[in-house]
């Protein structure tokens, strides 16, 4: 699942006009999904702190959740999808908003109810705009469906190519930024080569040819030995200090815009570095039980 801003230019993949109305006035159904959602998430809370993910910087997060998430995809994106929104919740209350691709508009009517009940909305500019209007917490990926897959060596490395929509939109409603970053979900399955190897080129060949696009090329992979079994792996996620996004006087809106944009992605990255170093001292790092009394706390 990805979850960028697209540019005010972004082809609409939908073709249909989004509904603003239906961002926060969902169909009876979608409701009673949600409470479903609701108990099944609460009901896997156990599961998720049997794992002991590393989990800091809670007390940055705005107590009226007012705030705009900005955090990195992963190989197995279900990690970020899911504990963001969870340890969220858990510190204050309020549910994840995630902006999802155009291309959600697209998912088949139950598919697509499960996502809204989630809380995903189509990431345009109208609608990250009519949750800020409502004070939402809202989530988004930057480097969307292109940062998932990942050949070797480009573990943990974001892939915006430029967009700045998530600052904009910030900006012009004088939305914190919240940073936060997730180490481990790019350790569950290990690329075997790298983009530029044979292998790699081909690879990016065929995506082409499939989808138009090289950057959404998947690298060969494996979990457990040679098998797709996934691989054990703890997951760190930390939340960075709210970044304001108030313009100051005498700045151009497009410095900016560039400016929180630049400021986002180095306290992510930071992050990003500090749980990879934390990572490297944990003996739990791939959950082995001998080691969980000796866990990086």
């Amino acid at each position: 699942m990805a979850f960028p801003i697209p540019s005010p230019r972004s082809k609409n993949l939908t073709n249909e006009p989004i509904d603003i109305d239906a961002v926060m006035n969902h169909p009876r159904r979608v409701q009673a999904l949600r409470g479903v959602v609701e108990k099944v998430h609460d009901g896997i809370a156990p599961l998720i702190d049997a794992s002991r993910p590393y989990v800091r910087g809670l007390e940055n997060l705005p107590a009226d959740g007012r705030f705009l998430l900005v955090g990195n995809h992963t190989q197995f994106v279900t990690s970020e999808v899911l504990l963001i929104p969870h340890y969220v919740r858990r510190a204050i209350g309020t549910r994840v908003r995630p902006l999802a691709d155009r291309r959600f508009g697209q998912q088949p009517g139950f598919a697509r109810d499960l996502m809204t009940a989630y809380g995903a909305v189509i990431g345009s500019p109208e609608t990250a705009r009519e949750l800020m209007r409502h004070n939402e917490t809202i989530l988004v990926f930057p480097g969307g469906g292109r940062e998932i897959p990942k050949f070797k060596g480009e573990e943990y490395q974001l892939n915006w190519h430029g967009r700045s929509g998530f600052a904009r939109i910030a900006a012009e409603n004088d939305y914190p930024i919240v940073p936060v970053g997730l180490v481990g979900g790019d350790d569950i399955y290990k690329s075997l080569v790298t983009r530029d190897s044979a292998v790699g080129r081909l690879m990016q060949e065929i995506s082409t040819r499939l989808t138009g696009e090289t950057d959404m090329a998947m690298p060969l992979m494996r979990g457990v030995g040679p098998t797709l079994i996934p691989r054990p792996q703890r997951m760190y996620l930390q939340f960075g200090e709210p970044i304001v996004t108030t313009k100051p006087e005498g700045t151009t809106a497009e410095k900016w815009v560039e400016t929180v944009r630049n400021d986002t992605k180095q306290a992510l990255e930071t992050i990003l570095a500090d749980l990879l170093a934390i990572r490297a001292d944990d003996p739990f790092r791939e959950l082995n039980p001998l080691a969980r009394n000796n866990a990086v706390a």
